[in-house]
């Protein structure tokens, strides 16, 4: 796995993108005090769901590789 360039600001921009993304679907609202990790792991799941981005091996789903993948989705994103 390749590290992109501005991974971190990419996570940032998967969280707030994937938030509107599942509120907008009236599936969940967040609350300030839940963690990023919560965060991730949800849009990412929802995301795989609906099929906008391919699953990773059950064997190499971690926090990283859910970060990284929505990494990946958020820099495609206009």
């Amino acid at each position: 796995m390749k590290k992109l360039k501005n991974e971190k600001e990419l996570v940032k921009k998967a969280i707030a993108e994937g938030l509107k993304y599942a509120e907008k679907r009236d599936i969940v609202e967040f609350k300030p005090t839940d963690s990023a990790a919560l965060k991730i792991e949800f849009i990412y799941h929802l995301l795989v769901f609906d099929k906008v981005i391919q699953p990773l091996p059950e064997d190499q789903i971690s926090q990283v590789t859910m970060k990284h993948r929505l990494a990946i989705w958020a820099s495609k994103l206009k």
